[in-house]
C-alpha cells in the first residue's frame, strides 16, 4: 500500500514538472516568434534608412564640392590681395622711409636700421621681379645714402667718444701687483656702454648688409690715434711732474710688481753709494761738459721709456678686447695689426734712438752710456712673453720688431763691454790726472763703479755676452754659461786695470809713492769686491782672486818700507865705530857718529815732510802701515840712541840728538795726513 502511494506521488511530481517544462517551452516559442518579427521589422527600417542615406549622400556631395571650390577661390583671392598689398608696399618704401634716411640715425638707431631693412627688401624685390623699374634706382639710391649715413654715424660715434686714457689710469693699470688685482681690478672703458652697443650694431649691419669694410679702416685709424695719444700723454705726464725724488705715480697703488716700474725711482746703475752725480773720468766720458745733469735726464728718459713699454702692452691688450666686440672675427688680427703699428713703431724708433745714442757715446769712449741700455733691455726681455701674446696673430714683420730691438741692444751692449775692457787696458792717460798724493786713480774708481753697476743687471749683461757666442755650450747651459761669461769678463777688466795701474805707477819718480799708489788702488779694488757681490762673481772663474790682491798689497807695503832704509841705515850697526867705555874717541869716530845722527835727522825730516802729503784713504790700512813703520824706526833709533846718546862725540849734543824716541814715533804717526 505504501509503495503505491509513493509511486503516485512520484508520478504527480513528474507530471507537474513536465507541465512546467511545456509551459516554459511554449513561452520560448512565443518569444522567438516575437523576436523574429522584431528582426524583420528592424531589417525593414534599416533598409529604408539606407535608402534614404544614399539619396542624401547623392544630394550633399555635389554641394560640398561646390563649397570647397568656393572656399579655395576665396583663399586665392585673399592671397592675391595680400600679395598685391605687399607688392604695392614696396612702391611706398621710398616715400615712407626717405625722411628718416635723410635725417640720419643719430638718436634712433633701431628705427633707422628698421627702415634700412625695408629698403633692402625693396631693392631685392625689384632686382628679382622688375629690374627695369624706376623704383629700383630710387630705393638703391636711398639704400646707398642710408649706408653712407651709417658709416658716417660710425665714424662720428668713434670720434666723439674715443678719448686718450689718462696717465694716472695707465699707471694704475701697469703698477698693480697680483695681490692687489684680486681686490681691485682697474679696467678701461674706452667707450660708454650705450655707445658701444650702437657701434656694435652698426658694424654688424655694415658687414652683413653694407658689404663694406671701410669702417674697419676708420676704426683702426681712430683707435690707433687714441693709443698713440695715450702713450704720448703718459710721456708728457712724466716730463711735467718729474722731480729729484723720483717719477710720479698714481696714489691709488702702493705695491708694485717686480717686473714693472715701481713707485720708488728705478734703481739705476751708478746711483749707489751717493755716486749718482759723480761724473766719470775723461777717459770714460765725453769731455765737453758735466754729466750729472745729463744723468738725471737720462734716468727720466729711461723710466719714461720703460713705462711706455708696459703701457703699450696693457693698452694694446685692452684695445684688442674692445676690437673683438666690434670687428668681425676674420678681420680682427689684421685690423689690430694696423691699429698698433704707429705706437709700436714709435716705441721701436725710440729704442733704436737709444741704441744709436749709446753707439755714438761709445765711439766717444763714454762707456757709462751703455748703462742706459741695461734697464731697458732687461725690461724688454721680461715683458717679451706679454709682447708675444699681444702680437699673436699679427704679421711676421710686426712680431719681429721687438726681437730685432733686443738683438740690437744686446749686440751694442756686448760691444760696449768689450770696448770698455780694452779701454781700461790701453788707457793712455799716464802723465795727466795722476794723483799727486798717490791715492786711488779715477780710472780705478770708475772701473769698479762700472762693474758694480753690472751687478743690478747680471742676467742681462751675461746674456749680452752670451749672445755674441756661437759655441754649443751657450745654448746648452744658458744661465750658468752666461754667469761664467760675466765672471770671465769681470776678471778680464780687473786684469786689464791691474796692468794699466802698473804702467801708470811708473810715472812716479819716487818708488815709494808708486808703491803707495798701487797699494791704494789694489786695496780699493779688494775692498770694493768684498763689499759687493763682485767677489762671488769673480770666484766663479778665479777662486784665488782675493788672495792674489792681498799678496799684491803686501808687496807694495814692503816696497814702501824700503823707502825708510835710507833713514834707518844711518843708525844701523854696520860700519859704526866700536869703542871702549872711558876711552876717548878719535876725531874720525866722532865725525862718523855726527854724520849718522845728522843723516838720520835729515832723512827723517825729509821723509815725514814728503810722505805727510801722501794719502792712504783706508783708515785701517793707514794705521797698520804707520804702526809697522813706527815700530821698526823706533826700535832701531832707540838702540842707536842708547848706544851713542851718552857718548861725548860733540860739544853740542842737542845739535845732533834732536829727537827723543817718542818724538820720532809722533812724527811717523803724522804720515799720510795733510792736516797734521
Amino acid at each position: 500500500m505504501i509503495p503505491t502511494e509513493e509511486a503516485s506521488a512520484r508520478r504527480r511530481e513528474i507530471e507537474g514538472k513536465l507541465k512546467q517544462e511545456e509551459e516554459t517551452l511554449s513561452f520560448i516559442r512565443e518569444s522567438l516568434e516575437k523576436s523574429d518579427q522584431l528582426t524583420r521589422n528592424m531589417v525593414s527600417i534599416l533598409s529604408s534608412f539606407e535608402s534614404r542615406l544614399m539619396k542624401l549622400e547623392n544630394s550633399i556631395i555635389p554641394v560640398h564640392k561646390q563649397t570647397e571650390n568656393l572656399q579655395r577661390l576665396q583663399e586665392n583671392v585673399e592671397k592675391t590681395l595680400f600679395c598685391l598689398d605687399h607688392i604695392i608696399s614696396y612702391y611706398h618704401v621710398a616715400k615712407d622711409t626717405e625722411k628718416i634716411i635723410k635725417e640720419g640715425p643719430t638718436g634712433r638707431l633701431e628705427e633707422y636700421l628698421g627702415c634700412m631693412a625695408k629698403i633692402q627688401k625693396a631693392v631685392e624685390y625689384f632686382q628679382d621681379n622688375n629690374p627695369d623699374s624706376p623704383e629700383l634706382n630710387r630705393v638703391k639710391l636711398l639704400f646707398e645714402r642710408g649706408k653712407e649715413s651709417l658709416e658716417s654715424e660710425f665714424r662720428s660715434l668713434m670720434t666723439r667718444n674715443s678719448k686718450p686714457v689718462t696717465p694716472i689710469l695707465i699707471l694704475d693699470l701697469i703698477t698693480l701687483d697680483d695681490d692687489l688685482k684680486t681686490q681691485e681690478d682697474v679696467s678701461l672703458e674706452h667707450l660708454p656702454e650705450s655707445v658701444l652697443q650702437d657701434i656694435v650694431r652698426i658694424s654688424g649691419w655694415l658687414v652683413e648688409y653694407g658689404r663694406n669694410h671701410d669702417f674697419m679702416n676708420v676704426y683702426y685709424q681712430i683707435r690707433s690715434s687714441q693709443l698713440d695719444r695715450s702713450i704720448k700723454g703718459l710721456k708728457e705726464h712724466f716730463r711735467k711732474n718729474s722731480s729729484s725724488s723720483g717719477i710720479p705715480y698714481s696714489p691709488a697703488v702702493q705695491n708694485k710688481r717686480k717686473d714693472t716700474p715701481t713707485k720708488k725711482p728705478i734703481k739705476r746703475p751708478g746711483h749707489e753709494h751717493d755716486l749718482r752725480a759723480k761724473h766719470l773720468s775723461d777717459s770714460l766720458v765725453d769731455k765737453h761738459g758735466s754729466v750729472s745733469g745729463r744723468d738725471d735726464m737720462l734716468d727720466m728718459e729711461i723710466d719714461v721709456y720703460i713705462h711706455c713699454v708696459s703701457a703699450f702692452i696693457k693698452l694694446a691688450q685692452s684695445e684688442y678686447q674692445l676690437l673683438t666686440e666690434i670687428i668681425p672675427e676674420h678681420h680682427q688680427k689684421k685690423t689690430f695689426d694696423s691699429l698698433i703699428q704707429e705706437s709700436l713703431d714709435n716705441l721701436m724708433i725710440e729704442g733704436d734712438n737709444i741704441v744709436s745714442a749709446a753707439r755714438k757715446a761709445i765711439m766717444r769712449h763714454d762707456y757709462s752710456a751703455v748703462l742706459t741700455i741695461f734697464p731697458i733691455l732687461r725690461h724688454l726681455k721680461q715683458t717679451k712673453p706679454e709682447f708675444d701674446q699681444v702680437l699673436q696673430g699679427t704679421a711676421a714683420s710686426t712680431k719681429n720688431k721687438l726681437p730685432s730691438l733686443i738683438t740690437s741692444m744686446e749686440t751694442t751692449g756686448a760691444k760696449a763691454l768689450e770696448h770698455f775692457a780694452d779701454n781700461i787696458k790701453n788707457n793712455p792717460d799716464k802723465e795727466y790726472n795722476m794723483p799727486k798724493d798717490g791715492t786711488v786713480h779715477e780710472l780705478t774708481s770708475n772701473a769698479i763703479l762700472f762693474l758694480q753697476q753690472l751687478l743690478d743687471f747680471q742676467e742681462t749683461a751675461g746674456a749680452m755676452l752670451a749672445s755674441q757666442e756661437t759655441s754649443s755650450s751657450a745654448s746648452s747651459y744658458s744661465s750658468e754659461f752666461s754667469r761664467r761669461l760675466l765672471s770671465t769678463y769681470i776678471c778680464k777688466v780687473l786684469g786689464n786695470l791691474q796692468l794699466n795701474l802698473l804702467s801708470k805707477s811708473k810715472v812716479y819718480e819716487d818708488p815709494a809713492l808708486s808703491a803707495i799708489f798701487l797699494l791704494n788702488n789694489y786695496n780699493y779694488i779688494l775692498k770694493s769686491l768684498e763689499k759687493s757681490e763682485l767677489i762671488q762673481l769673480v770666484a766663479v772663474t778665479q777662486k784665488t782672486a782675493e788672495r792674489s790682491y792681498r799678496e799684491l798689497i803686501e808687496q807694495q807695503i814692503l816696497t814702501y818700507q824700503c823707502s825708510w832704509l835710507k833713514v834707518t841705515d844711518y843708525i844701523s850697526d854696520k860700519n859704526l865705530p866700536v869703542f871702549q867705555p872711558g876711552v876717548k874717541l878719535k876725531d874720525k869716530e866722532r865725525q862718523v857718529i855726527k854724520e849718522r845722527f845728522k843723516g838720520f835727522n835729515d832723512g827723517l825730516e825729509e821723509l815725514c815732510k814728503i810722505q805727510k802729503a801722501w794719502a792712504i784713504p783706508d783708515t785701517e790700512q793707514r794705521d797698520n802701515i804707520r804702526h809697522a813703520q813706527k815700530t821698526i824706526v823706533e826700535e832701531t833709533y832707540a838702540t842707536f840712541l842708547n848706544r851713542y846718546g851718552s857718548v861725548p862725540f860733540t860739544k853740542n849734543p842737542e845739535k845732533y840728538i834732536k829727537y827723543r824716541v817718542e818724538q820720532v814715533g809722533e812724527m811717523i804717526e803724522k804720515l799720510f795726513d795733510t792736516s797734521a
